[in-house]
């Protein structure tokens, strides 16, 4: 029992602080790394949010905006209206109901964000809403 405390006393990590400002006094530290010095990721991260591995592939995460956001709700909802196929599975399933609860989110979106949008985001929201619901039409009558 005492070896293996022994073994394990060997095996822990070192805490740094690498806080730029001291926590006592709030001023700046003259040990504290430089802005180009911290700490960053070693090695790139080769899981994506869905548990899968990207295969050693690096895509640049898209700009986050709100243009962005709406698009990806409208692809979303797309795939549940069976217009394309879902990525994870690839293939094409139809859940109509969760398509009508997205397009009630966006629309949810379109009402409380009234008045603070761009022109370009406010046509971005009408657009989308009014090609969403007509495909929902057309996949009700299918069923």
């Amino acid at each position: 029992m005492a070896d293996e405390e022994e073994k394990q006393e060997g095996k822990g990590f070192i805490i740094q602080d690498r806080r730029r400002f001291s926590p006592e006094t709030g001023e700046a530290r003259k040990d504290a790394p430089e802005e180009s010095e911290r700490a960053t990721p070693s090695a790139p991260q080769s899981e994506t949010i869905g548990g899968g591995a990207t295969e050693g592939r690096q895509e640049p995460a898209a700009e986050i905006n709100f243009s962005t956001f709406v698009i990806s709700l409208s692809t979303q909802v797309l795939m549940h209206l069976g217009e394309i196929a879902n990525p994870l599975s690839g293939k094409v399933e139809t859940d109509v109901p969760v398509a009508k609860q997205m397009i009630d989110i966006l629309a949810m979106l379109k009402d409380k964000t009234r008045g603070n949008l761009n022109a370009s985001e406010d046509r971005l929201m009408d657009d989308i809403l009014f090609d969403l619901r007509m495909k929902y039409v057309e996949a009700v009558k299918k069923r």
